[in-house]
């Protein structure tokens, strides 16, 4: 247990629900023509375009590399990774900026997605504790009997609370969880006591330490030291670009240049100051506070890839996490070769 202070957390939040049942309802994915390198226009679904998790998604198109690259792309906002995968199934988008894990969900679906870019090294995942219960929670064993707020069902702030629960002994029954968001409404629950703790994403976890003055955070994701706290690997990716493997067969061209675009962004963001990238996001992204947004991309920077490559440990961390928090999971025959590729990232 710590105490964060001005400190704005990346999240990574990202939910899974209903999929397969989406799988063909909705209508064809909008491109150009197709080329002899693939379709030229790309559309990206993505799981929360506020969240931090997903910034170099939208400031390579601020910093007009797509376009250089010759790409026409399409950013969908679909606020939660849930929603941004199952328009991808459907058909209603090309790529999706979510969160890795999705690709080794599926692949037990029978629906084969695959990484090709990877934008986060470590999730930024929190567990914190509501300002109003902060005297009586101190650990994993004392949410027993509480209520525990995470993005949505199936996301992956609820695989991360049944992974803790697990690892602590508990089952996932041993406390009441109630989805409740990841923007003003998370932040809310948290303030006025609605639930006990929850499992958070930027930028709800930043506004509410900014208002309460200190959190208190249980488990931290934002570093290699918390992640290796929780899964014993200093690698943990995040969040991805993935999409069909169909797709990314016949696209080669084009998936190798959102992956170059997105390599040229992390580079970029390498490269600058959180007060520099923050001026070049669209202005609504800070949420008021210009000052505290930069502050919470210096934070985050740490997180982001530097290459656009997968790590070769991270893969099966997540595996091993999924196998433990998800029942779908355990026993799954899942070949994680079939799950990511770098082969379009230099």
């Amino acid at each position: 247990m710590r105490i964060i202070r001005r400190i704005r957390l990346v999240g990574l939040g990202v939910a899974l629900a209903a999929l397969v049942a989406t799988a063909g309802c909705n209508s064809a994915a909008p491109s150009a023509a197709a080329g002899s390198g693939g379709t030229s226009k790309v559309t990206i679904g993505i799981g929360g375009q506020v969240l931090l998790s997903y910034l170099p998604t939208t400031l390579a198109a601020q910093l007009g590399y797509y376009k250089e690259e010759g790409l026409d792309v399409e950013l969908l906002d679909l606020q939660a990774g849930s929603k941004a995968l199952q328009a991808m199934i459907g058909g209603s988008t090309t790529v999706t900026s979510g969160f890795y894990e999705h690709t080794i969900q599926m692949q037990q679906k029978h629906q084969e997605i695959k990484a090709f870019v990877t934008i986060l090294k470590l999730p930024g995942i929190v567990l914190a504790v509501s300002p109003k219960k902060a005297s009586s929670i101190n650990s994993v064993a004392d949410l027993r009997g509480k209520v525990v707020g995470v993005t949505s069902p199936g996301s992956s702030t609820d695989f991360f609370l049944k992974y803790l629960l697990s690892k602590n002994g508990m089952s996932a029954t041993d406390v009441s969880v109630t989805a409740i968001g990841a923007g003003p409404t998370a932040v809310a629950a948290m303030e006025e006591g609605k639930v006990d703790a929850a499992v958070m994403l930027d930028p709800a976890v930043s506004q509410v330490e900014r208002r309460a003055g200190n959190l208190k955070v249980l488990y931290d994701l934002r570093t290699e030291a918390g992640v290796e706290s929780v899964y014993a690997t200093h690698s943990f990716p995040g969040a991805v670009l993935y999409a069909k493997s169909a797709w990314l067969e016949k696209n080669q061209e084009t998936a190798r240049k959102l992956s170059r675009a997105i390599a040229r962004t992390l580079e970029w963001i390498a490269a600058h100051s959180g007060a520099e990238i923050a001026a070049k996001m669209p202005a609504s992204y800070a949420g008021g506070d210009v000052d505290l947004y930069a502050k919470a991309i210096d934070a985050a920077k740490p997180m982001f890839s530097a290459d656009g490559k997968m790590p070769a440990d991270g893969p099966a961390a997540v595996l091993e996490t999924q196998r433990v928090s998800n029942p779908e999971m355990k026993g799954a025959d899942v070949d994680l070769s079939k799950t990511y590729t770098n082969e379009f990232v230099k």
